[in-house]
């Protein structure tokens, strides 16, 4: 009996870790996360700083920045800049919208789409000032946090980079 539910058990786990990891066809992986998995990920305490993009591929001045997130992705890649896209599409439209977008753009950085229906519970807990209009960035250290509610350039993303690097 014992080993039947030890069974059960990680049968289970091991489905709903696979429902969460999906692959696009360029090799990335994109994982499918509640906000209190994500959460986490907005407060890490190491020598790194954090790029946090909220993104979808149907937000045209979302899509239009992607470029300059994976040019720092590239560029500072290197210098602990840990870039993170973190996609609000629906999860069903995981596989017809997200992964097909990851991979025609070649999307490099790490990618994850939040699977969470309530966003008024989880958007203030990203920052106060968010008034869930996207794309918004969350830049953080362990001495700096700002959040960013508009769209980017390379130019400007490099030159916060560089304050918080050097």
């Amino acid at each position: 009996m014992r080993q039947t539910f030890r069974n059960l058990i990680l049968i289970s786990v091991f489905f709903f870790s696979f429902q969460s990891v999906i692959h696009a066809r360029n090799g990335q992986v994109i994982k499918v996360l509640s906000f209190d998995e994500f959460e986490p990920m907005l407060y890490l305490e190491t020598d790194s700083v954090y790029v946090v993009n909220f993104w979808a591929t149907w937000c045209a001045p979302c899509v239009r920045e992607i470029p300059a997130f994976e040019k720092l992705n590239e560029v500072y890649e290197s210098k602990k800049v840990k870039v993170l896209l973190v996609s609000l599409d629906f999860p069903n439209q995981l596989e017809s919208r997200v992964i097909p977008f990851v991979s025609d753009m070649n999307v490099q950085s790490e990618v994850i789409l939040l699977d969470e229906r309530n966003p008024n519970r989880w958007i203030p807990l990203v920052s106060e000032e968010w008034t869930g209009a996207i794309p918004a960035t969350v830049i953080y250290s362990k001495d700096f946090r700002g959040f960013y509610q508009r769209e980017f350039h390379f130019e400007e993303l490099e030159a916060l980079i560089q304050q918080l690097i050097n």
